[in-house]
């Protein structure tokens, strides 16, 4: 039986070999990244970063092995989609960890109420009301995102196992089929799971605005775009016979540039927002006060 290398052309070997060199880079700058991020963030933030971090390297890694290991796609496609919904999850949690952490996140915002009327789940009701932040609604955020982190691995193993047995076939629609029960519901997960992240970055973007957080969830959007959505585009598409090509090849592109945009936005240091919301006043006053002496000597 001949290898994937003895399929391929001249340029296919050009083509591949270029592809892996970049998927290697990605891994190598995020392994750097990391170096840089354990020294330079606190805990328990470099961690989370890390975690968001990794989302376009492991990808791009797993899609290069997929690309000359065609029979393991299944397990790197499951592993990738593992791994993100572990990112989904974090980005949660990097949002609250730039507002200063949980009791800070709470104190700063216990007066105010959060606009729940967004993405991907409620943006076409824009009635609904605004709901206060309490602990409890704290929990539900949370756990929102954190059911798809848990229930995808789970649901990814349960898949495997069952198509090793031979019953669980993503190219066959019939209603039989294990997949066409399992992804469905892994999507409506995917939905519920996306809902609290968006509402927590609607109502705290302007108050992160200094640490660029805006880019950053971009990002995220980005790779949540690009390895879910049109990943499951192409398959349907090529499953049907329109097109001819698999997701691995564009996929290790897109992420290795995401991977040096994220590296721009991540590998650096910011100032940490101030625990108490009229602290930053407050130093401004002070600042005035304190010149105002110097003002009228030298008048």
């Amino acid at each position: 039986m001949r290898t994937c290398s003895q399929l391929l052309d001249v340029f296919g070997v050009a083509l591949y070999s270029m592809l892996t060199l970049m998927s290697t880079m990605s891994l190598l700058l995020y392994l750097e990244e990391c170096v840089f991020i354990y020294r330079k963030v606190p805990s328990p933030k470099k961690t989370t970063i890390m975690w968001v971090n990794g989302a376009a390297p492991v990808i791009a890694t797993m899609a290069c092995f997929g690309m000359w290991i065609p029979r393991a796609t299944m397990f790197t496609d499951m592993t990738s989609n593992s791994y993100f919904a572990v990112v989904v999850y974090k980005v949660l949690i990097l949002l609250i960890e730039e507002s200063g952490g949980n009791e800070t996140f709470l104190k700063r915002n216990y007066k105010k109420t959060f606009k729940i009327s967004t993405g991907p789940c409620c943006c076409c009701c824009p009635c609904l009301p605004r709901v206060p932040v309490t602990r409890r609604m704290f929990f539900l955020l949370k756990l929102g995102a954190l059911q798809y982190a848990i229930l995808k691995t789970l649901l990814s193993i349960l898949s495997i196992i069952l198509w090793t047995n031979g019953n669980f076939d993503t190219s066959d629609l019939e209603i039989t089929n294990t997949a066409s029960w399992i992804n469905p519901f892994i999507g409506v997960l995917t939905i519920i799971s996306l809902w609290p992240v968006a509402i927590m970055f609607m109502n705290t973007c302007n108050t992160l605005r200094s640490v660029r957080i805006i880019p950053k969830y971009a990002m995220y959007q980005l790779v949540l775009v690009l390895s879910q959505l049109q990943t499951a585009i192409i398959n349907v598409l090529a499953l049907d016979g329109t097109i001819a090509c698999s997701p691995q090849q564009l996929m290790i592109v897109e992420m290795f540039i995401i991977t040096l945009v994220t590296r721009a936005l991540y590998r650096r240091t910011y100032d940490p927002l101030p625990s108490d919301p009229h602290e930053t006043d407050n130093d401004q006053n002070t600042n005035i006060s304190l010149q105002a002496p110097q003002w009228e000597h030298a008048a």
